[in-house]
C-alpha cells in the first residue's frame, strides 16, 4: 500500500484545513470564532492538530468495532499528518 501524507495548512482567513500532501482540496476544515482566537492566540494550530488526532482515533476505533463494509482503505499506521 502506498504511503499517503496528509497536511494541515493555515489558510490566510484564519481557517485551518486537512488535505493530502500535494493536493488543494480540503479533507477537513476547522474555523474558529473570533472569540476562541482571541483565547488561544497562535496556539489555534496545536488546537486543530489535536482536534484532527482525535478525529482520526476515533474514526478507526468506530471502524474497528463495527462490521460496516469499508469503502475507503485506511491504516493510521500507515499514514502520517504534518
Amino acid at each position: 500500500m502506498a504511503l499517503t501524507e496528509y497536511e494541515l495548512v493555515l489558510i490566510g482567513n484564519g481557517e485551518i484545513v486537512l488535505q493530502r500532501a500535494g493536493s488543494n482540496e480540503p479533507l477537513v476544515t476547522i474555523n474558529f470564532s473570533s472569540l476562541v482566537m482571541d483565547y488561544l492566540g497562535n496556539k489555534h494550530v496545536d488546537v486543530a492538530k489535536a482536534m484532527i488526532d482525535a478525529g482520526i482515533k476515533a474514526a478507526v476505533d468506530l471502524n474497528e468495532s463495527s462490521n460496516v463494509s469499508k469503502t475507503v482503505n485506511f491504516d493510521p499506521k500507515q499514514h502520517s499528518i504534518h
